[in-house]
């Protein structure tokens, strides 16, 4: 039930970051909304008039005192076919109207957490366990509940997304400018070839099999996982500079088009999504959007639902709630 599934691919197989897709696609939908926004929705879709009552997936609909609300990314390893999929990567993103600001914090998937009626696991299984007992939207709801209860702050609007499509998108917006901020070298490609090759620290042009290469490694950064978010990070930054470029337009038709194959499901609206895309239409990607990482230690500890142990991450829940409150409250907690 644990077990980490990539996609099949000509090259091998490999673990791929949904949630660097989740937030790609996001921009997309963003950018693609306004390229088609009409005048007269203008009024109705200012996002400080739309979205001055916003939902809580599990709770009633609230008013946010602070101008704000958070949008959860979940990277599923669900198969299409599958009745149930892992939470494999989760972006937690705030977004800020008054002060056009987006605050992202990865939640890393081995979190260990407490689950009702089941005891304690990894946050990646709750999803699972609840889709294969619940179903496809109260799984997803469940595990929204969980990331609530660990971080102490509601979750407003989720979008889902499995492993399909980081190469090609990358590759239908011609390619991205990525900083990579330390040498990586690919110990677990997707294709063989590159096996061993070297990325060298500095800004780069790259395709989507090589984006996709230098965001799965690991092994060899200097902190493992922590360094691999940082690569998503830039990673996202190089997606979102060549959709909000002038030539990016030419690629939207292509981005619209595969988009169906990558959303799993959400609770946001065509109207929700346009309004977003207002409100991140000129938004400085190195001044207003801030990331955050959760500190704490791996352990080998008893997983209840596996009925054995394996490595949770346990998270710093101090310092968590001191970064959540501070960057992630709207207001209504």
């Amino acid at each position: 039930m644990d077990d980490m599934r990539g996609p099949s691919h000509p090259g091998g197989s490999a673990r791929v970051h949904p949630a660097l897709r989740a937030l790609a696609i996001l921009i997309c939908l963003s950018v693609a909304a306004v390229a088609a926004f009409g005048g007269y929705k203008y009024y109705t879709l200012r996002p400080m008039y739309h979205f001055q009552t916003v939902p809580v997936v599990n709770g009633p609909p609230e008013v946010p005192s602070q101008a704000s609300f958070n949008v959860l990314l979940v990277g599923s390893d669900q198969r299409p076919g599958d009745a149930a999929g892992h939470s494999d990567s989760l972006l937690l993103v705030h977004v800020d109207l008054r002060d056009t600001r987006f605050n992202v914090l990865s939640i890393p998937r081995d979190t260990r957490v407490y689950m009702d009626g089941h005891g304690y696991t990894k946050l990646t299984s709750v999803q699972y366990v609840a889709q294969a007992e619940l179903g496809k939207i109260p799984g997803i709801e469940r595990a929204v509940a969980a990331v609530e209860k660990l971080t102490g702050v509601n979750v407003n609007y989720y979008a889902v997304t499995n492993y399909w499509g980081l190469q090609s998108l990358v590759d239908a917006v011609g390619g991205i400018e990525m900083n990579v901020p330390f040498d990586v070298r690919l110990t677990h490609p997707w294709y063989p070839e590159d096996r061993g090759k070297v990325i060298r620290k500095g800004l780069h042009t790259l395709d989507g099999k090589m984006v996709t290469e230098v965001v799965h490694e690991r092994d060899s950064l200097p902190q493992g996982d922590f360094s691999r978010q940082k690569l998503q990070e830039e990673a996202l930054k190089g997606i979102a500079r060549a959709l909000l470029r002038p030539s990016g337009i030419v690629h939207l038709p292509e981005f619209i088009q595969r988009l169906p194959d990558f959303l799993i499901a959400t609770n946001m609206s065509n109207d929700d999504i346009l309004s977003l895309a207002l409100a991140a239409r000129s938004v400085d990607l190195d001044t207003q959007v801030h990331y955050y990482q959760v500190e704490g230690e791996s352990h080998s500890l008893y997983d209840d639902i596996l009925g054995q142990r394996n490595d949770q991450f346990v998270p710093n829940l101090e310092q968590l709630h001191q970064v959540t409150k501070a960057h992630f409250a709207t207001g209504t907690e």
